[in-house]
């Protein structure tokens, strides 16, 4: 068995504290929980935070103030070494944030109702402290929930979306390491299969090589969640390649697996100049970065599930397109 059931209990820890506290109370609780210096990577606007109080205040706070009664409803929970260093462990958590939608945040118009925000947060965990954060959340989702339409209509579908049909993603107990050694493998030649477009086989083929046929891609509002390879191939991947030229390599801070499950995220991930097409909007020409986390769930020998998301907001403020103040705008009364 593999053991990192010490940094679990730390942020189980920190989940359990930051989720009961008010909202006044919420700087306190991250500085309690986390490092003076925590490096805290989150989704655009908010960029990259330093220190514990700030993040509460910049992040939580108004969070917290906008979705009030907010639950956490996690559906995968795993820790596990970053292949990247050899003594660095980082615990991740997938799931939503769910609350009701009762005022303003990011100029977005409350519903009154229940809304969801998508998220997935990796935590590296030393010295019995947060070290590091990174954090993504899917807002233009949520813009969705408010009858805001972020992006011009997407070529899969985008639903609130599950966990994993086997329902085993919450591993809080340790975990057979040889079954984490598995999945980071099978994630490891997925990526160099498919994460530099270089293969030389055709698509499907490609595919197939590491995921299996019934594979779901659950991908974020703007492009939807495809269901097998040849949907997602006809939905996603094809479009995609098909929109960008000059992809950088692949470059990950983080990448590790427990159990079945495993994950990414990268600062960015990589580079790429839409050519035109991707989303609907204009080609620039502009190379732009890909902020990217990727959790997978491994069946077998093959991938059967990815969660994804993918920091739209960001790549698009790079080509010129402040998404979310020009759909708020719109919004606006």
């Amino acid at each position: 068995m593999t053991s990192f059931q010490t940094e679990k209990q730390i942020v189980r820890a920190f989940y359990q504290d930051l989720d009961a506290a008010d909202e006044q109370a919420i700087p306190g609780v991250l500085a309690s929980h986390c490092a003076d210096d925590l490096l805290w990577r989150g989704y655009h606007p908010f960029d990259e935070i330093r220190g514990p109080a700030e993040v509460g205040q910049r992040f939580w706070q108004p969070l917290r103030n906008g979705l009030t009664r907010l639950q956490r409803r996690m559906d995968i929970f795993m820790a596990g070494r970053n292949m990247f260093e050899e003594d660095a462990t980082w615990v991740c958590s997938m799931g939503h944030l769910m609350g009701l939608f009762d005022r303003p945040w990011l100029n977005i118009r409350p519903t009154g109702k229940m809304a969801f925000l998508r998220y997935c947060a990796f935590h590296r965990v030393a010295d019995g402290r947060i070290a590091e954060t990174a954090m993504f959340f899917d807002i233009p989702h949520l813009m969705m929930q408010a009858g805001l339409q972020p992006f011009p209509p997407q070529t899969a579908a985008h639903l609130v979306q599950p966990g994993p049909m086997t329902h085993g993603g919450l591993m809080f107990d340790a975990q057979p390491a040889e079954e984490g050694e598995r999945t980071l493998a099978l994630i490891n030649a997925m990526i160099s299969d498919l994460g530099q477009w270089k293969s030389g086989l055709p698509l499907e083929e490609e595919l197939a090589r590491t995921w299996a046929d019934d594979m779901i891609w659950w991908g974020p509002a703007g492009i939807g969640a495809t269901y097998t390879i040849e949907r997602y191939a006809r939905q996603h991947s094809r479009p995609f390649r098909a929109s960008f030229a000059d992809r950088s390599g692949t470059g990950h801070v983080c990448r590790m697996a427990e159990g079945r499950f495993g994950g990414f995220f990268g600062w960015p991930n990589f580079t790429a100049a839409p050519t035109g097409g991707f989303m609907g909007m204009p080609a620039t020409g502009k190379a732009g970065e890909f902020r990217v986390i990727d959790i997978y769930r491994r069946e077998g020998d093959k991938l059967a599930e990815n969660w994804v998301f993918i920091d739209l907001l960001h790549f698009w403020q790079q080509q010129g397109v402040d998404i979310l103040a020009r759909t708020t705008e719109i919004g606006s009364p």
